[in-house]
């Protein structure tokens, strides 16, 4: 691609309006979430991701023995 095809594409792609789908409201939460309830959510949330890839890193040795 020649650099005016390019320059051309990106000005293309800047001037287009996103125009958004989802018809999203400002209202306050209808429940207040804890900082104890956020505090677990959390844990979870890291223990799901992480346990998992900790694991494998912690068994490596294990898994290049087979």
């Amino acid at each position: 691609m020649s650099l005016l095809t390019v320059s051309r594409l990106f000005r293309s792609a800047l001037r287009t309006q996103l125009v958004s789908a989802a018809h999203l409201s400002s209202k306050p939460a209808k429940h207040n979430v804890t900082a104890g309830e956020q505090a677990i959510a959390m844990t979870v949330l890291m223990m799901t991701i992480l346990g998992p890839s900790g694991w494998i890193l912690a068994h490596l040795e294990d898994y290049k023995k087979k």
